[in-house]
This record gives C-alpha cells, sequence and structure tokens, in this order.
C-alpha cells in the first residue's frame, strides 16, 4: 500500500513541478494544465523508441566497463530527450526560445533536487509502516 502511494506521490510532485514551472513561464493556468499532460504523454510515447535503440546499443558493449559506460550514455540521452520536449512544449504555447530554454534547464534540476527530498521521506514512511507491521 505504501508503494502505491509513494508512486503516487511522485507522480503528482513531478506533474506539481511541471505545473509551477510552465505556470512561471506562460502565466496560464489552462496552459499550464494542458503541458502537465502533454508533456509526460509525449515522452511516454518517445521512450520505448529510444529505450529499443539503448538497448541495442548496449548489447553490443564487450565488457563490463564498456556497458556501464553506455549506461551513463543512456541515461544522459534520456535526460536531453526530456529536456527537449520540455522546450518544445513551452516554445510551442509561447513563441519563446528563451522560456523554452529556462523550462528545458529548470524542470530537471528541480526534479534532481526535490525528488530526492520526497523519496526520502517516503522511504522513511515505508520502514515505519513495516516497522509497526513487524511488531503487531
Amino acid at each position: 500500500m505504501v508503494v502505491a502511494a509513494k508512486k503516487t506521490s511522485q507522480v503528482i510532485t513531478h506533474m506539481a513541478i511541471a505545473f509551477a514551472i510552465a505556470y512561471a513561464l506562460t502565466g496560464s493556468v489552462m496552459f499550464s494544465g494542458l503541458a502537465i499532460i502533454i508533456e509526460p504523454l509525449i515522452n511516454v510515447l518517445l521512450l520505448p523508441f529510444h529505450e529499443k535503440a539503448w538497448e541495442a546499443i548496449r548489447a553490443r558493449a564487450r565488457s563490463e566497463r564498456e556497458r556501464y559506460a553506455r549506461i551513463a550514455g543512456e541515461k544522459v540521452s534520456q535526460t536531453a530527450l526530456h529536456m527537449v520536449v520540455g522546450f518544445t512544449v513551452i516554445y510551442c504555447a509561447t513563441g519563446s526560445l528563451a522560456s523554452g530554454g529556462i523550462a528545458a534547464i529548470v524542470e530537471p534540476v528541480c526534479n534532481v533536487l526535490l525528488l530526492p527530498i520526497h523519496d526520502r521521506f517516503w522511504d522513511r514512511l515505508e520502514l515505519r509502516v513495516a516497522g509497526q507491521h513487524g511488531a503487531a
């Protein structure tokens, strides 16, 4: 139950960050609401193609070190994909390269800073609930 609540909370937190950034850049509640639906939808549609391409790249690794380097490359590429999608969504809404660029940089930074705090909170809660069930 805690795991499902944590995952739901992660999605809500991610959407709240995206909404706040989109609202700050556009001043539109309506667009910001659409952006938090459109941006993840585009990412979800593109991600399987990205993963399939990187699966083939990882399969050609000849050593453990090369495999880890390719995994790191995949993560950098995945971040770049996310940034391009974020940029495109905000650029299409505002017509501003600057606003698109700000969104492409600020949104991932906010996620990197805030989501670990979120996850630590939920990890502690999960341990506390598991401890209570173990004592009962």
